[in-house]
């Protein structure tokens, strides 16, 4: 046996106890379910997937019909507008993946807190619920249902604009709790 074989077989006998790598994104979902000991990372995993397959077909449908309403334009405004569109949907989809992403990375690379986890999980559910609250403020004035709640009254009485605030916000904290528990 080679010195270089024997290296790679007291490599590999080190690694045993460690979960396999995983092979992009599709491999991250698993790979950080079965990894995490935190309970509520192992709720957040299956949440994130469905909520950005969902989003991911909401905005490629959304797109499709900005295409065929716009294909006999040519170029200028409307090339921008399908760029920003997709550009928005990007910016709703990363922050679910990002907690996932950054679990399985950490977990292969280091030995993760059960308490980074929970962490990181908790700024993603709050980045959930900060969709939501954008959806309320934004939503357009036909579309708003009457309320008794003073809360929704509220972010519906909000300029639509505002509606960036709490995702905003939300993936703000994301960002800080992962640095501040590195």
């Amino acid at each position: 046996m080679t010195d270089a074989t024997a290296e790679q077989s007291v490599t590999a006998d080190a690694d045993d106890d460690r979960p396999e790598p995983y092979n992009g994104l599709p491999g991250a979902f698993p790979y950080a379910f079965r990894a995490s000991d935190s309970l509520l990372f192992k709720a957040y995993v299956p949440v994130a997937l469905l909520l950005s397959v969902a989003i991911t077909l909401v905005f490629s449908f959304g797109l499709i019909t900005q295409l065929a309403e716009t294909g006999s334009v040519r170029g200028g405004t409307f090339t921008f507008s399908r760029s920003f569109f997709l550009f928005i949907g990007l910016l709703l989809v990363a922050p679910l993946l990002a907690p996932v992403l950054s679990v399985a990375r950490r977990h292969r690379r280091t030995a993760s807190s059960v308490a980074y986890d929970r962490a990181l999980a908790l700024a993603a559910f709050l980045f959930i619920g900060s969709i939501y609250l954008a959806l309320l403020t934004s939503a357009p004035a036909e579309l708003r249902e009457p309320t008794q709640s003073a809360v929704v009254g509220f972010f519906y009485s909000l300029p639509p604009l505002a509606g960036v605030v709490p995702p905003l916000l939300a993936t703000l904290a994301m960002y800080l709790t992962h640095r501040l528990l590195k």
